[in-house]
């Protein structure tokens, strides 16, 4: 049984969430089933009108994502798309998910998050989703796709998109983490909230370095087992049947204080490439590594 419970309010869009994936899988690999996690998606947009009326355009998009794979390691496409998308439909097919393939939707929101930042699908698009998911393994791609506007999916959206809207006067507020796009102060992502059995809660808000969290669980319960980093890549792999990217990987090797080591990382990967233990999948700029065990 977990011994924590995490809520994570995030968005397949927000380039800050993406890019916060390694400290996630850090925090994953450190305590494993001691924490059970819960997505809540934020719904940053329903329309794009919000950010072209800003002045955001594809290129800037495709231009500004470059800063954030020099800077934190996930991988990025270079191809503007077409034009600016909303997440609102993402967001719902993530949900549509939990409804209908619970054990799946961390999945799913992980392949729109792909899809978002490694391709130019325009990801308000159904066809572009059902794309998305179409190469998850244990789903209906087109019935996710056909449950994205069903009532029960819309009522469940609007239920994470309203405990999202609920950042006013928390920790996460005072850090000058929430955002107010749309009237209410909402928890950006991937603010996570931690909480204990007895109710004692701990928040992280907004984009964090994976000592924040680190810092709130042993406060929390500093009796929880703690597994060691480790650059054995086929181990870590065999505990993520969906992969881990290279920037993933890199981060759960790093010993505490120790130096990041993308190059050795790498390398592992390769030569465990070449004796089949592992499969590297393109992704944008970078790769997808699955076990193929």
């Amino acid at each position: 049984m977990a011994a924590l419970s995490v809520t994570h309010f995030s968005d397949p869009g927000c380039p800050w969430a993406y890019s916060a994936a390694p400290a996630h899988a850090v925090l994953q690999w450190r305590f494993g089933a001691q924490l059970a996690w819960r997505l809540v998606l934020i719904g940053l947009a329903e329309t794009p009108d919000r950010y072209v009326r800003g002045g955001y355009h594809p290129a800037r998009q495709a231009a500004g994502y470059l800063t954030f794979e020099r800077r934190f390691g996930m991988p990025f496409g270079r191809a503007p798309r077409e034009r600016i998308a909303a997440t609102g439909p993402a967001c719902r097919a993530v949900v549509a998910t939990r409804l209908h393939a619970p054990e799946r939707e961390v999945a799913v929101f992980r392949a729109l998050q792909f899809a978002h930042f490694t391709t130019p699908a325009v990801f308000d698009r159904p066809e572009d989703i059902r794309e998305a998911l179409a190469d998850v393994p244990g789903i209906d791609a087109d019935a996710i796709v056909e449950a994205i506007d069903a009532p029960e999916t819309v009522a469940a959206y609007e239920a994470d998109r309203a405990q999202a809207r609920t950042a006013a006067g928390s920790p996460t507020e005072a850090q000058g983490r929430s955002a107010d796009t749309d009237g209410a102060v909402r928890f950006t992502a991937p603010s996570l909230q931690f909480a204990a059995a007895d109710g004692r809660t701990l928040e992280v808000g907004g984009f964090q370095p994976v000592e924040a969290y680190d810092v709130a669980i042993a406060n929390l319960d500093p009796a929880l087992e703690r597994r060691d980093p480790t650059d054995d890549v086929v181990a870590v792999l065999a505990e993520f049947p969906d992969g881990l990217t290279t920037a993933e990987l890199t981060a759960i090797a790093t010993p505490h204080l120790g130096e990041p080591d993308r190059d050795a990382v790498e390398r592992a990967l390769i030569a465990a490439a070449a004796e089949g233990a592992v499969t590297p999948i393109a992704l944008g700029a970078g790769t997808l590594w699955r076990s193929a065990g």
